[in-house]
């Protein structure tokens, strides 16, 4: 193979990992695994697609290097392939919020109307749950937290969270995280937490980036 011919290669594989992302489903679908490992029915009723349009965009980001699968008897069961492919959503989410306009007013209009305060960050969090100083509160479903979840955190999915206040201690301040920095469960937790009289913010991001830092997880 030349040297030419390789390259061509190289790029012409990175342009078809681009690709594998190249769609709203998919981002959201990736989004969803990155909690952990889910069957193609699952997916496709939390995304909100029918299951052959959910299957196809799997198989999409399955060719594309995004994902792996197994089959579990009659199930075919997705996962993302590594932590790099977090990574790279990640990267993406930051070069949106900083070039597309878009983004940015969405951010600064729904995200920060619900919470202007400054996010924990993985490292001030960290440094909080080892001195026992930190409520940590999961608002993902309970199938996303039995995939894991951080070390010590108390599970209520946002839909039950105002029939089970009471379950939080009010002396100590409630830090909440869901599937990613802009999951709408995490900012409408912690209105709802402050609205209560609980001292309360959000982790800076969610699970899959926690993870896919190299930190604890259960």
């Amino acid at each position: 193979m030349s040297i030419h011919n390789a390259k061509k290669t190289v790029l012409t594989g990175v342009a078809e990992v681009a690709k594998g992302l190249g769609h709203v489903h998919r981002v959201e679908i990736l989004e969803l695994l990155a909690q952990g490992e889910k069957s193609v029915e699952a997916l496709a009723e939390r995304a909100g697609l029918s299951v052959a349009n959910a299957s196809q965009h799997l198989r999409f980001m399955r060719q594309a290097g995004l994902l792996a699968s197994r089959r579990d008897g009659k199930r075919i069961l997705y996962r993302v392939n590594d932590t790099k492919v977090i990574e790279l959503l990640g990267a993406l989410r930051r070069v949106a919020e900083l070039n597309l306009a878009a983004v940015r007013e969405a951010i600064g209009g729904y995200f920060r109307e619900h919470d202007a305060m400054e996010p924990v960050s993985r490292d001030e969090l960290t440094r909080r749950m080892k001195d026992d100083l930190v409520t940590v509160l999961d608002v993902r479903p309970e199938d996303e937290f039995d995939a894991g979840h951080l070390p010590g955190s108390i599970n209520i999915p946002l839909r039950q969270l105002a029939a089970r206040l009471r379950e939080l201690p009010k002396g100590q301040e409630v830090v909440a995280y869901c599937r990613g920095p802009y999951c709408v469960f995490a900012f409408e937790a912690v209105a709802l937490l402050r609205s209560s009289g609980f001292q309360a913010r959000r982790l800076e991001d969610g699970y899959p980036e926690w993870r896919a830092a190299g930190l604890p997880v259960a």
